[in-house]
């Protein structure tokens, strides 16, 4: 239940009205996960809310080293919510970090990096908001077992959709599994996910998410997408964090499990997040015109060219993980083509056309995979286009054809996307400086980024064989 608090006076309250017996404290490390710890409700008073309350940083990944390792989180009192999911009534509050001998906010903080990105926009005055809608999709499997030795080294997944089982003895088989590529919109029973995914949207409209829709995605195995109605950059980052508790949560819940891996299955799609975006200014969406190809403001076409100049660099954050390139590869509609057209799945930026409605106008940036930290990829994004706003990027002609059907010749002016985690990483390193104004990401928190994803994934992944990557990326 989202309990819908603005002051610290309203969580006391809230504490006593609903019987808290225990208060969750989260906050997401570096690489984008959601990481807590508990306490009772006699440690947490006004003082204790606005002041702070003690961890051991050393042990989060991406943050500080054992000799300087006392942090604070400090809750958000308009994130409050109780936890669905816990017997014991717990209340739980999203926090931000600080420094406990500075008193500033943690620099390597995502969270703190969302909100100055915000605060950057206002400030420069383009807009006044940014808006996020991002489509996370995610498989529901019915087991994944996975290990290596000195003699074995393998991955299993099991699904009753999985289309591998249709031979299987299932005491009895009832047959409707999505063959692959087959698994999009069809009806229960072929749909077996349809229940499952209903208790996950109500559940996250109870904690304040607005969904838009849900169904089954293209692959076989119970790949899905649950859709939430976009919201400004720090809160839809929130949201994200949320919806990815919630989808695993829920999944447990019925005996299996859920995850946002972006590419667990061998020759079938991959699960993306395409990112909706729009820029906003006393009420008004900047990114309309009635002038332009597919509706869009010049303001609009600067910001996908900023997008398409530091595609590379974004894919360090926005597809963060090795497994993330085995997603972006030809076919299964992945959006490997730096360019951006009206309606096109196969354009890296794509203009949806489902309404003539001013306010509907938007960018989908659908490069990134819901392996990312929302905080980090959401404030690149909006840096990136910032940046071609500022200098007018040209994004070049629209290409409105199928891009994976181009004649060689054409093909050759079409860039792609990156083809490893580590040409990625290098880009970021080359191109960076648009993220450093305003201080909204820093050379401490890209140096530590790419410090991290080098040495103890990328290092890691090449000494061993594909089911370490599976251990690595499954529980994102």
């Amino acid at each position: 239940m989202f309990l819908n608090c603005s002051t610290i006076d309203d969580v006391l309250e809230a504490i006593k009205a609903k019987n808290v017996q225990m208060i969750d404290l989260r906050f997401t490390d570096l690489p984008g996960t959601w990481q807590h710890f508990s306490v009772p409700p006699s440690a947490v008073d006004a003082d204790a809310m606005s002041e702070g309350i003690g961890f051991d940083g050393s042990s989060i990944r991406g943050f500080q080293e054992i000799q300087e390792s006392d942090m604070l989180v400090v809750p958000d009192p308009s994130t409050a919510f109780l936890d669905p999911f816990t017997p014991v009534p717990t209340l739980v509050l999203i926090c931000n970090i600080r420094d406990p001998v500075t008193g500033e906010p943690y620099s390597r903080d995502a969270r703190y990096i969302a909100q100055k990105a915000e605060g950057h926009l206002k400030r420069i005055g383009v807009a006044d908001t940014v808006y996020f809608g991002p489509e996370a999709e995610f498989f529901v499997f019915n087991g994944v077992r996975y290990g290596q030795g000195i003699n074995f080294s393998y991955h299993e997944i099991d699904s009753k959709e999985g289309i591998w089982d249709s031979d299987k003895e299932e005491a009895p088989n009832l047959g409707h599994k999505p063959r692959q590529k087959e698994g999009y919109f069809p009806v229960p029973p072929v749909d077996s996910m349809q229940d499952l995914r209903t208790e996950m949207v109500l559940t996250m409209e109870s904690l304040g998410i607005t969904i838009e829709a849900h169904h089954h995605e293209v692959a076989t195995a119970g790949q899905a997408e649950i859709d939430m109605r976009f919201a400004p950059l720090t809160r839809m980052a929130d949201n994200l964090m949320l919806y990815k508790y919630v989808v695993k949560n829920t999944a447990r819940k019925h005996g299996m499990t859920a995850t946002f891996m972006p590419k667990p299955l061998f020759e079938d799609n991959a699960s993306g997040m395409h990112v909706h975006q729009s820029l906003w200014k006393n009420n008004a969406n900047l990114f309309h015109s009635e002038k332009h190809y597919a509706n869009l403001s010049d303001l609009a076409r600067y910001y996908i060219g900023g997008l398409l100049k530091h595609a590379w660099a974004l894919c360090a954050l926005c597809a963060p993980t090795t497994n993330s390139y085995r997603r972006l590869v030809p076919g299964y509609e992945a959006p490997i083509n730096l360019v951006y057209s009206q309606r096109n799945r196969s354009a890296c930026c794509r203009i949806p056309m489902y309404s003539p409605n001013p306010r509907a106008k938007r960018v989908e940036f659908r490069t990134p995979d819901p392996s990312c930290n929302g905080y980090l990829a959401f404030a690149a994004m909006l840096m990136a286009g910032l940046d071609g706003i500022e200098k007018k990027i040209d994004p070049g002609k629209p290409i409105d054809k199928n891009l994976y059907d181009l004649p060689p010749a054409e093909v050759k002016e079409v860039k792609s996307t990156p083809g490893s985690l580590q040409q990625a990483l290098d880009a970021l390193e080359d191109d960076h400086a648009f993220l450093l104004r305003g201080d909204v990401f820093t050379r401490d928190v890209i140096e530590t980024w790419l410090s991290y994803k080098r040495k103890k994934e990328l290092d890691a992944i090449a000494l061993r064989p594909h089911p370490y990557e599976f251990h690595l990326y499954f529980d994102i």
